[in-house]
Parts: structure tokens; C-alpha cells; sequence
């Protein structure tokens, strides 16, 4: 035992070597701790960041559908639908009526998508717009009433004459509408159905099975949207299919969009076509025609 009086020294060498190891071995865990604990990063300031302006020509992701000089993979009645200037053109006239009818992709059923194309409408009575998850159905026929008079009867009969010719291309389902005077542009439409117009310009509506639609809200008056149509010009048109609920846009506005879990009438996939009728002389021209599958 060493008393507190007494005193130990150090051999220089000794405290040297002692001297050594301790910094070696500090140095060593400060390798291993900064080793086990990961380099601090500094975290950004939180900020929002608008979204891209909209860009109609974007096709990112998208397919073209429509090749602007042929009607490969669509299928309509050749006198009434051809290429002309890069669009799918329906024509009619009094000594070539179109009827009510379509040409039709044939290149797939799609279920969630996105549609856009271009639309231009010539002729006061010209009618159309764009059919989407529909499916073929025959056309019906009623007897034609006893009291029509000779005019009536030739041109109901004429209706007829058309609409069975033209049954190949007979669809119901949903419609985006589109129409010279802009009355129903914009609207959902369902085409050969009971329920007729469901969502009218301005609208978001939702359907349930058993209930008359219900008004969930407001998206503008028909004339505040109306506003945004170019009559006699070409028209931006972009349908946005995901599940129950469907959106129509013209031109960058919303005009109506549908949630429509009515298990009865909803579809959840079916052909996308173009629709022509309407009296007198008109043409309807699509051009620029994208499609972009969604999961």
C-alpha cells in the first residue's frame, strides 16, 4: 500500500505509450458512433408550389387514337363519316341525312381514362357530341301515329329508313353533348336511356339506386358556363372517367360532372364514339384525339 506521502513517477516512455492508446481509442468510438448515427440533413423551408398551366398539347402518357389522315380502328357509315383537313368530319344534308348515328373506336372498352380532342361545329342545326362506356343496343321502333300528315309521315318514315340502317352503330351510355347553339353543350347526357340528360351544364349531381338524382353543387350558371364556348371555332374537349364519377371540361372549365353509383344505369367501361344528327346542312369535325388510360 502506498501512503499519501509517497509518490509514483511515471517512466516518460510509459505515460507515451498510455497517452497513445487513449487517443487511439477515442478516436476509434468517435468512428463508430458517427459510423451507427447518419449525417444530419437540414430540412427544407415548408412552401406551396403551383401546379403547371394547363396545356392542352401535352401527350405525355397519352395515345393518339386517331391518326389525322385515316379512319383506321374507328368504324362508321362511310357516307356519312371521312378524313378531311386532319379532323373525323360527319356531314349531313336534306339529300343526304345522317340520322342520328356514330363512328366508333374499335381499339379497345376503355374503363378509367382521360379523353381530350378538339370539336367544331358547322350549321345552325348541327348536334352531336362524344359517347364514352356505351355499348351497342338495336334500335327501337314505335307505329307511327295515325294523324300524321303526309310531310310528317314521310320524314318519320325517313328516321326509321336511317336509323336501321345505321343499327350496327346504335349505342346507349353516357354522352358528353355538344350542340351548335350551345344549349346543352357541356352536359352529361345518357343516350338511349331513361334518365336522358343527368348532369346539365353547371351541375354536380350524384345518383343512388331507387332515388331521383340529387344536386350536390354549383359550378357556375348554364350561361356563366356557356361564356366559355366558342361557337363556330375549335373547342377543347376533355372527359375524365375514374370509378363512379365522370367530368366534362371545355376549353380548361368544368362544365358538369356525375357521381353516379346507380348501379342500374352506371357503366364502368364500353367503346368511346362520335356522334353526328341534327337537320339542314352541318358538318361536325374532331381532331387531335388523345386517350390516357387510369389505373
Amino acid at each position: 500500500m502506498i501512503s499519501r506521502k509517497q509518490s509514483t513517477v511515471m517512466n516518460p516512455k510509459t505515460l507515451t505509450a498510455i497517452s497513445l492508446a487513449i487517443i487511439s481509442l477515442t478516436c476509434a468510438n468517435t468512428g463508430i458512433a458517427q459510423a451507427a448515427k447518419p449525417a444530419h440533413k437540414k430540412v427544407p423551408a415548408f412552401h406551396f408550389v403551383q401546379p403547371e398551366p394547363i396545356n392542352f398539347d401535352d401527350h405525355d402518357g397519352w395515345t393518339q387514337i386517331f391518326d389525322g389522315q385515316t379512319l383506321k380502328n374507328w368504324d362508321g357509315d362511310t357516307d356519312v363519316w371521312h378524313v378531311e383537313d386532319g379532323a373525323i368530319v360527319g356531314e349531313s344534308s336534306p339529300e343526304h341525312p345522317s340520322g342520328t348515328t356514330n363512328i366508333i373506336w374499335r381499339g379497345g372498352e376503355p374503363a378509367n381514362f382521360e379523353l381530350k380532342l378538339e370539336m367544331k361545329l358547322e350549321g345552325n342545326g348541327a348536334n352531336g357530341g362524344v359517347q364514352y362506356r356505351s355499348f351497342h343496343v338495336e334500335p327501337k321502333f314505335e307505329p307511327l301515329p295515325a294523324d300524321l300528315t303526309p310531310e310528317q309521315r314521310a320524314q318519320r318514315q325517313q328516321h326509321q329508313d336511317l336509323d336501321k340502317k345505321h343499327a350496327k352503330w346504335n349505342l346507349s351510355g353516357y354522352q358528353a353533348d355538344f350542340d351548335y347553339a350551345n344549349q346543352y353543350t357541356g352536359q352529361l347526357y345518357e343516350q338511349s336511356s331513361p334518365r336522358g340528360i343527368i348532369a346539365w351544364r353547371g351541375q354536380v349531381v350524384a345518383t343512388e339506386p331507387n332515388k331521383k338524382p340529387v344536386l350536390l353543387a354549383l359550378l357556375g350558371t348554364s350561361d356563366e358556363m356557356k361564356a366559355f364556348i366558342k361557337p363556330d371555332q375549335w373547342n377543347q374537349v376533355e372527359i375524365i372517367a375514374e370509378g363512379n364519377l365522370l367530368t366534362h371540361i371545355i376549353n380548361g372549365h368544368i362544365m358538369s360532372v356525375l357521381l353516379d353509383t346507380d348501379t342500374k344505369y352506371s357503366q364502368a367501361k364500353g367503346v368511346i364514339a362520335l356522334e353526328i344528327e341534327g337537320p339542314g346542312n352541318l358538318k361536325i369535325r374532331h381532331r387531335n384525339i388523345w386517350l390516357k388510360k387510369l389505373p
